[in-house]
């Protein structure tokens, strides 16, 4: 591992941001932005920013960061976080729970295998 980065409790389901997360799980980091840059979800701007994060993290690291093409996404996680549970009133003076889930995301690079 090169470098890594968490961004805890995000709100949006982990399984949202794991649908985002298969399309870039294991590119290189130039080809994974260009495509998280480009899709109309939610998750894909949490994602790069937290891309962005550990990219920073290996620069701090003294990792040569110019060549981005050499260096890919080992891991890419979406663990579920606490769910804030709200109320609203229903019919018949019942209350319904609205949950509003959080995410916590985790990346790791790498360098890429020769």
């Amino acid at each position: 591992m090169v470098a890594g980065a968490k961004a805890s409790y995000i709100r949006i389901s982990a399984r949202k941001a794991n649908d985002v997360m298969e399309l870039v799980r294991g590119k290189d980091v130039r080809s994974a932005l260009d495509l998280l840059a480009n899709l109309p979800k939610k998750a894909s701007g949490l994602i790069s920013k937290v891309i962005k994060s550990a990219l920073s993290n290996a620069e701090q690291k003294g990792v040569d960061t110019m060549d981005t093409s050499n260096i890919v996404i080992s891991r890419l996680v979406a663990n579920p976080g606490p769910t804030l549970k709200r109320h609203r009133a229903m019919t018949f003076g019942r209350a319904g729970v609205i949950r509003k889930p959080t995410t916590h995301l985790e990346v790791e690079l790498d360098m890429k295998k020769k």
